[in-house]
């Protein structure tokens, strides 16, 4: 084991230990509010951060070096999609979804769902479908996590994985949202600094990006194609398409990163933030899967793809550097496994428990729930990625392609869309959801993402169209989807009445006041 590069990562798990405490005192946690959006009050940088690094993930470190190593320049189709998804995301849906979810009274991605679509079978479905989903996406992480640390420490596999899964449970336990996003905007910062450092390093070992391609060219040609290694995916434009769409517009139907625009200062924090958001990506989405084609040349014999950018890291920097790239691939897998426990635990705890089975829990009874929960979900998914780890990238692609699916119409409709209703919202989760499932096995010829959410789009605009008269939207949705469309604040009268009106829970409140 490197003791420097044990000490760089003794120092960072330091600090994001710290944060999660520093966030208990600051308040963020003292109700239920300020544990699962930490109480509507994060500013423009750091939720661009905290959307940035939610949304990569310990992905980008194993999974996308792994597919640039397999399938050559094939791989940054991917990365094309991810550069803009950040401005797509809180332009399309950031602001307004700010402001409707206050209108709503909701506190969850979920709950703000039912609030929308009104009916009980929206929250029990989507509720469900997101913690299964969610479940095997921050078990891709803790995976992530035992690999990396494994490899640059010498430490055993599991020995690895517990300490990495051991910290994230501990500032998520102690802080929840807030805890969650400050510590996700220091690890952006990291994550950029170290992916940013590996690639200088990575690109001179080969001297250059010329002669790289050249040397690719003298090993198999096809990896400079678009088309991937062997011209695997050659003409099949579905592909294409589905592998742009997944990290453009599929981050619009991630619970856990939609939630950001619920925990927004105020709806114009939007417009800042998807600055902040594009500037990051335009330093860190690429590098990734370029580093991986790099990694054809420089680790010809690599058993194992998904630690390409752990042994460039280890083999081509000092161990000070070193250990500074390995805490960037901890924060890139910590930052997105925190959200990731946190909206679980806040889904099967409010979404769930509360709504179905203890409509009176009290906020301080709510918090607790989702911090046990959360801490069940962290031993499971530790507990797996121990015993029968699967490919991260696999898991990453299918999880994420699904949850686009069945949630992206459903969020966008939500706020633009007066026609949507409960039924096509329904269909539209529902059907979604298994296209995007059962794609492979159908042998559409199209990407998951693309299928699924063709599937979702047709369904989400049919039923809707078909069920008008049976199922009008209510008048005072359309009068709260007429005041998100203006600019400024929420008038303080429609703000009370309509949070009355539309949510059970702030009803329960209120007779008890």
């Amino acid at each position: 084991m490197n003791s420097i590069v044990l000490v760089f990562l003794i120092f960072y798990y330091v600090v994001v230990v710290a944060i999660g405490f520093w966030a208990v005192k600051k308040g963020g946690a003292k109700d239920l509010e300020g544990f699962l959006l930490g109480g509507r009050k994060i500013g423009p940088l750091v939720t661009a951060m905290t959307l940035q690094s939610t949304s990569m993930s310990g992905y980008m470190f194993l999974g996308g070096g792994a597919e640039g190593f397999r399938t050559g320049y094939w791989a940054i189709w991917y990365a094309v999609g991810d550069l803009g998804g950040g401005v797509v995301n809180l332009s399309i849906i950031g602001r307004r979804m700010r402001k409707f979810s206050k209108l709503l009274g909701s506190l969850t991605a979920i709950e703000y769902l039912e609030h929308r679509y009104p009916h009980p079978a929206i929250r029990l479905i989507g509720g469900g479908l997101s913690i299964f989903l969610l479940y095997f996406y921050v078990l891709a992480q803790f995976i992530a996590g035992g690999k990396g640390m494994a490899l640059v420490t010498g430490l055993p596999y599991a020995a690895a994985l517990m300490i990495a899964v051991g910290i994230i449970m501990i500032y998520t336990f102690l802080g929840g949202y807030f805890a969650v996003a400050y510590t996700d905007f220091f690890q952006s910062i990291v994550m950029v600094v170290g992916m940013v450092w590996i690639t200088l390093a990575t690109f001179s070992a080969v001297g250059g990006f010329t002669a790289a391609n050249e040397a690719l060219a003298k090993i198999d040609p096809t990896y400079l194609s678009i088309w991937g290694k062997g011209l695997s995916f050659k003409g099949e434009w579905g592909e294409v398409l589905g592998a742009v769409l997944i990290f453009s517009v599929g981050y619009m139907g991630w619970p856990h990163v939609v939630t950001r625009h619920m925990a927004m200062e105020s709806p114009k924090t939007a417009r800042m933030a998807a600055l902040y958001s594009t500037i990051w990506n335009l330093f860190f989405v690429t590098a990734p899967y370029l580093l991986g084609i790099m990694a054809i040349l420089i680790l010809p014999n690599l058993a194992d793809p998904e630690v390409a950018i752990f042994t460039l890291a280890s083999e081509l920097l000092p161990p000070a550097v070193t250990g500074i790239v390995m805490a960037a691939i901890m924060a890139a897998i910590m930052s997105t496994a925190d959200s990731i426990l946190l909206q679980v635990g806040t889904i099967a705890s409010r979404d769930i428990f509360q709504r179905f089975f203890k409509p009176d829990a009290s906020d301080h009874q709510m918090v607790w729930v989702s911090r046990i929960l959360i801490l069940v979900m962290g031993i499971i998914g530790l507990l797996v990625a121990i015993f029968n780890p699967p490919g991260v990238f696999a898991i990453v692609t299918y999880t994420t392609s699904v949850l686009g699916s069945a949630f992206l119409p459903l969020y966008v409709c939500a706020v633009w869309w007066k026609k949507a209703n409960t039924p096509g919202a329904l269909a539209s989760m529902i059907g979604g959801a298994l296209v995007a499932f059962l794609s492979r096995q159908l042998g559409l010829g199209l990407h998951p993402m693309l299928a699924g959410l063709i599937a979702s789009i047709v369904l989400m605009v049919v039923v809707s169209l078909a069920t008008q008269k049976s199922h009008p939207v209510q008048k005072h949705i359309l009068e709260a989807m007429d005041e998100v469309a203006k600019l400024g604040p929420i008038p303080k009268e429609m703000l009370s009445s309509t949070d009355m009106n539309l949510s059970a829970q702030a009803r329960n409140i209120k007779k008890k006041l």
